[in-house]
């Protein structure tokens, strides 16, 4: 019997390449990206609740799926780079 993993294996990638405007002013990359590793044996129904919850609960999207002829998954997720605003005076 395959037992499906705890839980896949992230690992956050933090793009700090700033786009240039032509105007000499960079700015932050409108999307941060983070792939996931899903090891041999895991379902289907595993990766897809995986990919949900990162969804629902991370905003994350799905950008790009792989899987490899040894049973292997790889998922890259990205979502928009959150701009924060400053920290209103209490």
């Amino acid at each position: 019997m395959i037992r499906p993993p705890a839980h896949p294996v992230a690992h956050p990638v933090a793009h700090n390449d700033a786009h240039n405007d032509g105007m000499g002013e960079s700015r932050l990359p409108d999307y941060e990206y983070r792939p996931l590793s899903f090891p041999r044996g895991t379902d289907r129904d595993t990766a897809r609740s995986v990919l949900t919850i990162h969804a629902e609960y991370g905003e994350w999207e799905l950008d790009r799926l792989r899987l490899f002829p040894d049973g292997r998954r790889t998922a890259l997720l990205r979502r928009r780079r959150r701009r924060f605003s400053p920290a209103l005076p209490s």
